[in-house]
C-alpha cells in the first residue's frame, strides 16, 4: 500500500515534469516565427523566386510544428502515465 505522502510527491513530480515540457512549445512558436519572417526577406529581395521559397518555408513551418507537437505529446505522457 502506498502511503499519502509518495502519492502527493509523485503526482505534483508530474505536474511539474509535464510543465517543464511544454517549454518546447516557445521554441516552436520562436522557430515559426523565424522561418516566416526569413520568408518575407527573401522574397523582397527576390520576388522571383516568391513560389519556390513559399514551399520551403512550408516544409520549415512543418517540421518546428512537429517539434512542437512533440513536446506536448511528451507533457501528456508525463501526466497521464
Amino acid at each position: 500500500m502506498k502511503s499519502l505522502f509518495f502519492l502527493t510527491i509523485t503526482t505534483s513530480a508530474k505536474f511539474i515534469g509535464a510543465g517543464l515540457a511544454t517549454i518546447g512549445v516557445v521554441g516552436a512558436g520562436a522557430g515559426i516565427g523565424i522561418v516566416f519572417a526569413g520568408l518575407l526577406l527573401s522574397v523582397s529581395r527576390n520576388p522571383m523566386k516568391e513560389e519556390r521559397l513559399f514551399q520551403l518555408t512550408l516544409l520549415g513551418f512543418a517540421l518546428c510544428e512537429a517539434m512542437g507537437l512533440l513536446a506536448i505529446m511528451m507533457a501528456f505522457l508525463i501526466l497521464y502515465s
